[in-house]
């Protein structure tokens, strides 16, 4: 059996509340150019890659700019909204906070741009994540494995070794496709139950012998 050796954190929806943030600036994109976008459309693009997410809001949401421009757009506004409230997902805190205390490594995995990446791991407690992984230092990002396994690699750990803490399908099949105990913490869209995937509806309450506990409840399924 192995032992859990790290953490492996999704961002938004996961460790900070920015799902919202997020929303409002595809809206507002959307409206600038004179377009139509639904709740429906926002939520059915949760967890994607950007530039994914952006090729959606390009073709459903009319908007006339490249991907990687509407990228840049959405995170200015997501970024600007950070810099004024950083949201914590209830528990995300504590449970980072028994991480480090307990030593156990965590890396941020977020398929968000590093730009974004870096002002909440700003906001974060001193020492607190090791390792992180953008969506823009991936060729291919959620759900495929690769940020997992980089995340990994970065730590110098396995996949089967870690524990993922993820809220959006796309996040949680990355993980899973990855080789990692994962743990979903549905926020803004609903996550299928999976097996080996532990579903819980907070992160209030978990520290660290909880994620072992997990980890070595599902180890000896393997990969």
């Amino acid at each position: 059996m192995t032992e859990l050796r790290a953490v492996l954190w999704d961002m938004d929806g996961t460790l900070v509340d920015t799902e919202p943030y997020w929303i409002a600036s595809e809206f507002a994109l959307v409206a600038e150019f004179g377009g139509s976008w639904s709740a429906e459309d926002a939520h059915s693009i949760v967890g994607f890659d950007l530039l994914d997410a952006a090729v959606e809001l390009k073709t459903r949401g009319a908007v006339g700019l490249e991907p990687n421009q509407i990228v840049e757009r959405l995170l200015d506004g997501v970024i600007e909204k950070v810099a004024e409230e950083l949201p914590w997902r209830p528990g995300a805190p504590e449970l980072l906070a028994d991480c480090l205390a307990g030593g156990m490594p965590c890396a941020l995995v977020t398929m968000s741009w590093r730009r974004l990446a870096d002002a909440v791991l700003a906001a974060a407690p001193d020492g607190s994540f090791v390792a992180s992984v953008t969506g823009d230092e991936v060729t291919s990002g959620k759900p495929d494995p690769e940020p997992y396994l980089a995340a990994a690699a970065a730590l110098g750990v396995d996949p089967s070794e870690c524990v993922a803490i993820e809220d959006s399908p796309t996040g949680v099949a990355a993980a899973m496709a990855a080789g990692c105990a994962t743990l979903g913490v549905p926020h803004v869209v609903s996550v299928p139950p999976a097996d080996g995937l532990v579903l819980t509806d907070s992160l209030v309450g978990f520290d660290l012998d909880r994620l072992r506990a997990l980890h070595a409840a599902r180890a000896p399924a393997g990969g």
